[in-house]
């Protein structure tokens, strides 16, 4: 949908949805990254029946036609709104959409800041964020994995089946998916899912205790400033879980942008673990962690597949999906070194 289409139609949503007497978006552009969705930014001028004037900075993120997703976007919203009220850093959403745009979206409240890693580990205008990022990135997590499941806003969350280990459900759900859509023979692949099924799981077995998990919980979904972090972005892949998972996953190789250390390229685990524990978060245990490492990069490697996936259909012809297919070859490389450990 092309720009002089989108702004009358997100003007006559606005207006619905606000009850303002007059709405007009000005500044729409759209913003880089994002292969599963359209990440468009935006300032709406609301006129309210009593003469009252009010701006909103907003992002609207759309559904691209065809991409995976694990919540719908109502659910992801609902998520967003739960974790903005408990204190969380995350979004503010303000509209929900409905079907005029083609496609499921929703509208939050933007907040000015930076998304890209390569910034932050490398530009000196971000080096006390580099210091303060992972205890603040600790203390985040904890506060997500805090909110109670009980909590309406996450009633539409995926959940293991009762009596399911977390551990065990997610690695015979990834392949499952592995196995439907691989294009060629991944033997990287086969030895971790052995790995995982024949040792690691047992290690993870023990933990009890289940949350709201991020999900996505990385470097590249955090928008920041100079001070550090700012908001927790993108759930759409927010589960119940074992709260050990995201603690893996940002420690993932891909999600280190080449930085040398290993949560997020800019901290050491006993910085992120120490401010998880000390801001309610319980205690860590580091041998999930691993595990959960470990299933982190090639959980990536499997959801690297299955962008590529999407633009082998013929669903979409987004390049970015079809490069995002080739990085299956890091995620190889990195299990083949966490495996023979």
């Amino acid at each position: 949908m092309a720009d002089d289409e989108l702004s009358p139609k997100l003007e006559a949503f606005i207006a619905r949805e606000s009850g303002a007497r007059e709405v007009r978006v000005s500044a729409l552009r759209r913003l880089t990254g994002g292969a599963s969705r359209e990440t468009w930014s935006l300032d709406a001028a609301l006129t309210h029946a009593d003469g009252r004037a009010e701006t909103l900075p907003l992002i609207l993120q759309r559904d691209v036609r065809g991409a995976p997703k694990t919540l719908s976007r109502a659910d992801e919203c609902r998520l967003m709104r739960a974790a903005f009220d408990a204190g969380v850093p995350a979004p503010e959403p303000l509209f929900m959409g409905d079907d005029s745009l083609g496609g499921e979206f929703f509208l939050v409240r933007r907040i000015d800041g930076e998304t890209l890693p390569r910034r932050l580990l490398r530009e000196d205008v971000y080096a006390d964020a580099r210091r303060a990022m992972p205890a603040q990135l600790g203390r985040a997590l904890a506060a997500i994995h805090a909110i109670s499941l009980d909590t309406p806003g996450i009633a539409g969350v995926p959940a293991p089946p009762d009596g399911a280990v977390p551990a065990a459900y997610e690695v015979q759900r990834y392949e499952q998916i592995f196995r439907m859509i691989a294009p060629e023979p991944h033997p990287a692949f086969e030895l971790a899912f052995r790995f995982l099924n024949q040792h690691a799981v047992a290690r993870a077995a023990g933990a009890a205790r289940r949350c709201l998990t991020h999900g996505d919980y990385r470097i590249g979904n955090m928008l920041f400033g100079p001070e550090g972090l700012r908001v927790v972005l993108d759930w759409e892949l927010a589960h119940i879980g074992d709260p050990m998972e995201d603690m893996g996953f940002i420690c993932v190789r891909s999600w280190r942008f080449g930085g040398p250390k290993p949560v997020g390229g800019i901290g050491d685990r006993e910085e992120f673990f120490a401010a998880y524990e000390t801001a309610g978060g319980g205690a860590v245990d580091a041998e999930r962690v691993r595990f959960w490492e470990v299933f982190g990069n090639l959980r990536w490697g499997v959801i690297c597949l299955t962008q590529a996936h999407v633009y082998l259909d013929g669903h979409s012809n987004s390049v970015e999906l079809a490069a995002i297919g080739r990085r299956t070859a890091e995620t190889e490389w990195e299990l083949l070194s966490l495996v023979d450990s």
